[in-house]
């Protein structure tokens, strides 16, 4: 008979390590931009040697997972490599109306998701957060419009409330393109009369669905939304600038 087992080989303690912090970031409780303990703190942690933990953070780092910065220690990398979205973000940073156009039918179809899946999975302790949120665009609403930074943190609290860090890492991914966008899209908004109540309630009535765990009703609250942004997208494109 013909022998076709393989010897077993033990892993090594350092492929243990990488195993277990590859674990982390694909649960979501390690994510883009994220700080890996020291090396000390981690061989600690995990009752190994120095070395090991050091050979175990050169293999992420092949593999992409991680980069270590210079004097700064060793951090989470995003899914998208830096060169790929290096030329986009200079893009947006001019305001280009065709890449912010392309960013929001990129929020359409992760948003839309990620609050589909909070109705099914948010706590109520983030469902409480979003209402804060919604609380504090109304107050800022009455001296004429939210800060960006509020908006972002409502979408991106809907994406934690989907708890599917995919979901997190890809929205971490284009982060800083994503706030450019609520950032031009509520400057044009607040020039019109009538839109910083209409967005306010769209807010409010995505939080309100997925209160209600009503998935279908938080999708489609959220896909009414950003069809309003991407109108004005569509706007700006025609008038050919911001």
């Amino acid at each position: 008979m013909t022998t076709v087992f393989k010897p077993i080989r033990p892993k090594k303690i350092s492929e243990e390590i990488v195993g277990q912090i590859k674990e982390l970031i694909a649960k979501g409780e390690l994510t883009p931009g994220d700080r890996i303990p020291s090396e000390r703190d981690l061989a600690a942690a995990l009752g190994v040697s120095r070395p090991s933990v050091r050979e175990a953070l050169m293999a992420l780092e092949m593999m992409g997972f991680v980069e270590a910065r210079h004097g700064g220690g060793t951090f989470v990398r995003s899914l998208a490599d830096n060169t790929m979205a290096d030329p986009l973000a200079a893009l947006v940073k001019e305001k280009s109306p065709r890449v912010l156009h392309a960013l929001v039918e990129v929020r359409m179809g992760l948003e839309s998701w990620s609050a589909y899946l909070a109705a099914k999975n948010a706590t109520e302790q983030e469902i409480a957060t979003l209402r804060d949120l919604c609380r504090a665009m109304e107050e800022q609403a009455a001296d004429g419009g939210w800060d960006a930074d509020i908006d972002a943190r409502f979408h991106v609290t809907i994406t934690e409330a989907s708890h599917n860090a995919l979901q997190m890492h890809m929205l971490n991914t284009i982060y800083s393109l994503f706030l450019t966008s609520i950032n031009v899209a509520l400057t044009e908004f607040y020039r019109k009369e009538g839109y910083t109540e209409l967005l306010l309630d769209q807010h409010k009535a995505i939080v309100d669905a997925i209160a209600e765990r009503d998935p279908q009703g938080s999708r489609d609250a959220m896909m009414a939304h950003l069809q309003l942004v991407e109108a004005k997208m569509v706007e700006l494109l025609k008038q050919g600038g911001v």
